[in-house]
């Protein structure tokens, strides 16, 4: 039903989707998808309220999606389903009731999106955001802030967390020169620490500025309705660390 309740079958996937091709030299592929919520609902408390991207971002064998909007939900889910090697599939409860617009060419019955490689949700020239799920959201509504205080945000959707898309991380820390990564989930070792990582490592000599993180909080989820929006980022934390990467 949730991610949540994936502990009771973790061995499943970890230690053997995850590993067969592996363990039979190629030879026998495990061509499964297991999808649901991930990620904090509202007023489910602490048992109900994980993100888990991390963890299985770090497992080698796995292939993990989080999709945005309804483009990245339909093209990246069929994607998977073609897909040879067992594929984590993120999605976000809160984000069920949401509505995009489609085109055209998303409904039709052969579009795709490919596995590892992010998309630029709003292009911007001052600072990256770089997020996944729920979170681009929190992005593109930072950046209409900043972009009234005149800060061009430039939104990174990342869509695949693995394979991550190093290339188009580098690529906008390296145009923007400065870079915040944003996530619902906790931030040690989390997904943010990965994207600065990366950020680090292809673009060092043009960051003007220490890449930042914006995470939810190192608590178990609150019940309690005040600490639960206490323990999640907002997108005023988006603009206020954004503000500060850009304006020191």
């Amino acid at each position: 039903m949730t991610w949540n309740f994936a502990m009771q079958a973790i061995d499943q996937v970890i230690n053997s989707a995850a590993k067969t091709r592996y363990m039979s030299a190629g030879q026998i592929g495990c061509p499964i998808v297991f999808r649901g919520p991930n990620g904090a609902a509202a007023g489910v408390a602490a048992q109900h309220s994980q993100c888990f991207a991390a963890w299985y971002s770090h497992v080698p064998g796995l292939k993990v999606l989080a999709p945005y909007d309804a483009a990245d939900a339909r093209g990246l889910l069929k994607a998977a389903i073609r897909d040879p090697d067992p594929v984590i599939f993120l999605e976000n409860e809160i984000l069920y009731g949401e509505a995009f617009p489609v085109s055209d060419e998303v409904v039709g019955k052969d579009f795709t999106l490919p596995i590892g490689k992010a998309a630029i949700a709003r292009a911007g020239t001052d600072v990256s955001l770089v997020a996944f799920g729920k979170m681009v959201g929190y992005c593109l509504q930072a950046a209409e802030v900043l972009a009234g205080e005149g800060i061009s945000a430039e939104v990174l959707n990342l869509r695949s967390l693995r394979p991550l898309d190093r290339a188009a991380i580098g690529a906008t820390a390296r145009k923007t020169r400065r870079l915040v990564s944003v996530e619902e989930g906790w931030p040690q070792s989390g997904v943010g620490s990965e994207v600065i990582a990366v950020a680090v490592e292809e673009a060092w000599d043009d960051l003007d500025a220490p890449p930042e993180r914006v995470t939810g909080a190192d608590v178990p989820m609150p019940y309690a309705g005040n600490l639960e929006a206490a323990a999640l980022p907002h997108v005023e934390d988006v603009v206020r660390v954004a503000r500060r990467v850009v304006k020191g």
